[in-house]
């Protein structure tokens, strides 16, 4: 471990919080420009790798579909795409060699698409495979993919206070956000051991922008969407946190709800709590059409903003 301090230079005193001053980062934040990206064919994962290469850093693409349609995206951003199945802990050593940092955002992306026991086995064996992966490279920065889930959802069970923030937890509800769970206890103790930060990011339900479409079948029953308190985030606001996460000024592995600025819905926040969760207490004022997972901390520590909306997209039915 003080091999890996050693090489991070920290300099300076850090806050109770764990966060040191930009200053101390400085030097560190010049040599992050190589970045691991797995899961990067996905969803998200082409998103983030293209606000990356947007942005300056030389992006090493990982993930296990890397078929000839995929070869050809990366061969479009001028990236290079690696395939490895991250269950394999050599396999990771392998791809995370010539990386400096790692955004690592390869999982099983929800819970019910495989058997509860699959989900949580291969979950659990990729981050633990890519945390000690990039401990015995010695990388500077993990950024990973953590869930909302983590928080309780999907609610059955009402959230105990609004906005939910990062101290409501851990609930976690499936196999799948138990695997999140397992992974954030797992970053604790390998940046611990390593000295190397971890940087969770608690996603919100992700959206691209061809998503928001479906946005207006959501508005009659504010039942269907309150399993995670009518959430959601846009892809390129992710991109927007990975990014920042591999150059905020923190030590040890601290964790953080990442979602858009306002529901998905048409109706104010609080008129939707009324109705659905009458009795959750809400513990300061919001805005008319605030998220109700509270993107708070990840403001203040990472300086993230969410900057897109559905509403952007989307024409709001017109109230006769």
């Amino acid at each position: 471990m003080s091999d890996q301090r050693d090489t991070l230079q920290f300099r300076g005193r850090r806050g109770e919080d764990g966060t040191a001053s930009r200053q101390e980062f400085e030097w560190g934040a010049q040599r992050m420009n190589t970045v691991a990206v797995t899961g990067a064919t996905g969803k998200t994962g082409r998103v983030v790798v293209a606000d990356l290469v947007q942005h300056g850093y030389e992006v090493l693409a990982v993930d296990i579909a890397a078929g000839p349609a995929e070869r050809a995206w990366a061969q479009g951003l001028g990236v290079s795409l690696q395939c490895a199945d991250l269950t394999d802990h050599g396999q990771a050593v392998d791809v995370l060699g010539d990386a400096e940092s790692v955004v690592h955002l390869a999982n099983i992306p929800a819970p019910g698409l495989y058997p509860a026991a699959h989900t949580l086995a291969t979950n659990t064996a990729m981050n633990h495979s890519v945390f000690l992966a990039a401990a015995h490279n010695k990388l500077r920065r993990v950024v990973w993919a953590s869930s909302e889930t983590t928080l309780g959802l999907p609610f059955d069970v009402p959230p105990r206070y609004v906005p939910v923030d990062e101290d409501h937890y851990p609930y976690p509800t499936s196999t799948y956000a138990l695997s999140k769970v397992l992974g954030e206890t797992a970053a604790e103790q390998i940046s611990a051991w390593s000295g190397i930060p971890f940087v969770a990011l608690r996603l919100s339900n992700v959206h691209l922008e061809e998503d928001y479409a479906l946005v207006p079948g959501y508005w009659s029953d504010p039942q269907a969407r309150k399993w995670n308190l009518w959430g959601y985030v846009d892809a390129r606001d992710v991109a927007q946190a990975c990014r920042l996460g591999l150059t905020a000024p923190v030590t040890g592995a601290s964790s953080y709800v990442i979602a858009a600025a306002d529901t998905i819905m048409d109706r104010p926040s609080a008129e939707l709590l009324a109705e659905v969760f009458p009795d959750v207490k809400l513990t300061r004022e919001i805005g008319t059409y605030e998220t109700l997972l509270s993107v708070r901390r990840a403001r203040e520590v990472l300086g993230y903003e969410p900057r897109h909306s559905w509403r952007d997209s989307v024409k709001i039915r017109e109230v006769v």
